[in-house]
C-alpha cells in the first residue's frame, strides 16, 4: 500500500495507490489485479476489490469503478447513480460519505484529488489520450463549478515512466501542433523515436490549474514486482495485462 505524503496528512480522507501485491490471481495477473476488463477469472477480480474494499473500510457495493475509455468525460457521484452498473466516464468526483471512488491503471497515470475547502473527492484516469483531451481540466472545472472557492490537492500515483515510454513521430506531431511548447515532454531516443514524459505532462496541467500537487514517483514498467503494465506485457507478448486500483474517500 503506497501514499500521498500531502493527502495522508488530511484525517477527513483515506487514500491509497494499491500495487499488484498480494491478492488472489494467478499467472500474467498474479497479485491484486482489480481490472474488471482483464481476461483474468472473474472470481479472482471480485475477491481482489473484496480484498480492496475492506482495507479502505467500506462495503463492497460501495467501491465505485468506472468504466474507463480514455475519454474526457467526468462523472459527479451523487444518490442517483452510485448504484449503476457501468459509469462510462475517466474521472468521479463526489461529496457522499461512505463510498470508495476508484481507477485502474497499468501505466496511464492514476490522480487522486481531495478539494480541503469543500470536502470533495476525486479520482482521474489520465492516459495520454485523456490528458490530451482535458481530463483534467474537465474534473477540476467540475469541482470548482460546484464551488469556486475551492483549494484542490491532487496526488500523481505510479505510472510509466520517461525512460520507458517510446513514442513515434506521429504521436510527437500531434502533440506538437496543439502547441510548440510541448516540445519539452519529449526527448530523442534515437532517429525515429522519441522518449514522452507522461508525469510531466500530466502535472503540468494540474499545475497550470493552480492545483497544489503531490507525486507517488514509481515507474510501472519498470518495477514488474510492484507493478501491472500494459507496456511491458506487451513488449513480452503476454495476451493480456492486469490492473492496479488506486482509491479515495471521505472518512
Amino acid at each position: 500500500m503506497i501514499f500521498s505524503k500531502k493527502l495522508k496528512k488530511f484525517n477527513c480522507i483515506k487514500h491509497c495507490f494499491f500495487s499488484r501485491k498480494g491478492g488472489f490471481s494467478r499467472g500474467i495477473y498474479r497479485g491484486l489485479n482489480c481490472g474488471r476488463g482483464s481476461k483474468d477469472n472473474k472470481k479472482n477480480v471480485i475477491k481482489n476489490l473484496d480484498y480492496v474494499s475492506k482495507k479502505m473500510k467500506i462495503k463492497k457495493n460501495h467501491l465505485i469503478l468506472m468504466h474507463q475509455k480514455h475519454s474526457n468525460n467526468v462523472i459527479e457521484i451523487k444518490k442517483s447513480n452510485y448504484k449503476k452498473k457501468k459509469i462510462f466516464s475517466d474521472a468521479m468526483i463526489t461529496k457522499m460519505r461512505g463510498l470508495a471512488l476508484g481507477v485502474v491503471t497499468a501505466d496511464c497515470v492514476p490522480i487522486l484529488l481531495y478539494d480541503i475547502k469543500n470536502n470533495i473527492i476525486g479520482c482521474i484516469h489520465a492516459g495520454w489520450r485523456g490528458a490530451f483531451s482535458g481530463i483534467i481540466k474537465n474534473t477540476i472545472f467540475k469541482i470548482r463549478k460546484i464551488n469556486s472557492n475551492s483549494k484542490i490537492y491532487a496526488a500523481v500515483g505510479p505510472c510509466i515512466g520517461k525512460k520507458n515510454y517510446e513514442v513515434d513521430k506521429i504521436f510527437f506531431k500531434k502533440f506538437i501542433s496543439k502547441s510548440k511548447k510541448n516540445i519539452k515532454y519529449f526527448s530523442n531516443k534515437n532517429k525515429f523515436k522519441k522518449l514522452f514524459n507522461l508525469r510531466k505532462y500530466v502535472a503540468d496541467r494540474l499545475l497550470e490549474l493552480n492545483v497544489v500537487t503531490d507525486h507517488v514517483n514509481y515507474d510501472t514498467f519498470e518495477e514488474k514486482n510492484k507493478f501491472f503494465s500494459y507496456r511491458r506485457s506487451s513488449l513480452l507478448k503476454q495476451s493480456d495485462y492486469g490492473r492496479c486500483i488506486s482509491v479515495i474517500r471521505l472518512s
